[in-house]
């Protein structure tokens, strides 16, 4: 009995020799040892993707991982078998968090599907073009006055409008500045679901289930989700708590959470009131938060591209001179700054290793073993910076890769068109970002914005004159692969373009008003 107990666990960690290649494992272990605790994106294509192939596999203890290094891997499984990869692999932490009702997080089933539904209904191309169109526009228009009066302050400013956006999107309530409440609760929240999520900060719970039954006052990393649980539901809460109260007055407004409780309390609420307030919740964090970061991206490029800064403001100045800045009616006039928003995505993406599908059914590829409940890793830095598939030059900042690429990056998701990578940074499958719409709009009416408004340069010292370089690897390490705080300057091209500014945004703040 005790031999047979010792020969069971050390097949745990063993790879199934059906299986696709990859490392070596250890006994229990698997390849657990060899994962860094930061990193993990850059080690999954310049170690192993090319040493073992466009796909190959790893051994997390009992698990199994299947990591797609291979575009056309992605397509053939992810994209055209959706339904059988749309599942999530289990995350214990996050079921602690969340209470099992995060839609990132959880599987395919009815609920996750209904909150998947109301989000991309109220996140389409119609519903953002009709009805949101005038607030984007309006609320870029302060972005542009908050550069002018403190450009110091672009970090603050990028999270207060993309906030702002997602707020009155969501809400019906915008933020003024990014110190009130609706502009900077979501970072808040994402905060503490950041630090409780970041690889390396849980034991290897799910791996090893019986972790589980360790009690929560022993265990730091329990007590650390629930308290960050809690104080994300507080957060929500007064989120909602706004609404209802403005419903009880008799004013409703023209946003996703009026919509919804119209709905839902004439059909009956499909989830539960905690599973309601995390889908309002969720579209606000990605509407936010990787917008937000992926704008700075493009600022850190611009600052260290200023050819690219020139050949897009020939583009503008053609179409807009100074008496307007552009908008998004200018799109198919200005296919470069669609490219430079694609290389943003593509050159640093906003979630680096991507977020892992599951397998609800045994599938093979190419002769190869995909076990049942499988994850099923999209490294998605990786697919966009890999030589050895095609990408030349990958960390170079090279807005020209997609001249021949014109359309939104929606466009080509899904299609045989999948060599060109800049959408896998919204994901694949059914289980791409339903937010891509209005990211995409967000960005290229800021970048476009920005771009006629100022000039952004590496900044100088003060004293010596020299330029200050940024460095373009000084990103966070967590689950989002932000900038950290870097310095830029940001002036205006001239005293005409800072005219129209203050003239816009005279106009902006009568669209404010029944917002606020």
């Amino acid at each position: 009995m005790i031999t047979y107990v010792i020969y069971r666990l050390l097949q745990v960690g063993r790879r199934d020799p059906r299986m696709p290649k990859g490392p070596p494992t250890l006994p229990v272990l698997g390849n657990l040892h060899q994962i860094p605790p930061t990193g993990f994106y850059r080690k999954l294509i310049r170690e192993w993707g090319k040493e073992y192939g466009g796909v190959f596999s790893l051994k997390f203890g009992s698990s199994n991982v299947i990591v797609l290094c291979d575009r056309k891997a992605v397509h053939d499984l992810v994209d055209k078998k959706g339904l059988m990869y749309a599942d999530r692999p289990h995350s214990y932490v996050g079921q602690l968090i969340t209470q099992g009702d995060h839609m990132v997080l959880s599987s395919n089933d009815p609920i996750t599907r209904e909150k998947r539904r109301a989000a991309t209904h109220n996140l389409s191309p119609r519903i953002i073009d009709e009805k949101l169109a005038p607030i984007q526009e309006s609320e870029i228009t302060q972005l542009m006055f908050d550069f002018l009066e403190t450009p110091e302050d672009f970090f603050k400013h990028f999270r207060r409008v993309t906030a702002s956006i997602a707020c009155t999107l969501v809400y019906g309530q915008r933020a003024p500045t990014y110190d009130s409440f609706w502009g900077h609760c979501v970072y808040d929240a994402l905060q503490f679901f950041g630090q409780a999520l970041e690889p390396g900060a849980n034991p290897p719970v799910d791996e090893f289930p019986f972790l589980k039954i360790w009690p929560t006052r022993w265990s730091y990393w329990k007590k650390r989700a629930f308290a960050s649980g809690a104080a994300m539901d507080a957060i929500w809460s007064k989120s909602r708590a706004f609404v209802e109260e403005r419903r009880r007055r008799g004013e409703k407004r023209d946003c996703v959470a009026d919509r919804l409780l119209d709905e839902y309390e004439e059909k009956g609420f499909p989830m539960t009131q905690h599973a309601f307030d995390n889908l309002l919740r969720e579209m606000v964090e990605g509407g936010a938060e990787t917008t937000s970061s992926s704008l700075l991206t493009l600022m850190l490029a611009l600052a260290k591209n200023p050819h690219i800064q020139e050949k897009a403001r020939k583009e503008i100045d053609a179409i807009c001179g100074t008496d307007r800045s552009p908008t998004w009616s200018d799109f198919k006039d200005m296919p470069y700054i669609n490219c430079i928003v694609k290389e943003g995505m593509c050159w640093r993406p906003v979630i680096s290793s991507g977020l892992p599908h599951r397998n609800n059914k045994e599938d093979e590829y190419e002769g190869m073993l995909i076990p049942k409940d499988s994850t099923i890793f999209i490294p998605i830095w990786a697919l966009q910076h890999s030589e050895h598939l095609g990408f030349k030059d990958p960390e170079s900042f090279n807005p020209d890769r997609y001249i021949n690429h014109p359309k939104l990056a929606n466009d080509y998701a899904g299609s045989p068109d999948y060599n060109m990578p800049h959408h896998y940074a919204y994901g694949a499958g059914r289980r791409m970002c339903p937010g891509i719409h209005l990211a995409e709009r967000n960005q290229w009416r800021m970048l476009s914005k920005i771009l006629w408004a100022f000039q952004i340069n590496e900044p100088t010292d003060p004293i010596t004159g020299k330029t200050i370089p940024i460095d373009p690897e000084a990103y966070e390490t967590g689950l989002l692969h932000a900038p950290l705080p870097f310095k830029a300057s940001i002036k205006p091209r001239s005293s005409a373009h800072i005219d129209t500014i203050r003239r816009e945004m005279a106009e902006a703040r009568k669209v404010f008003v029944k917002w606020e």
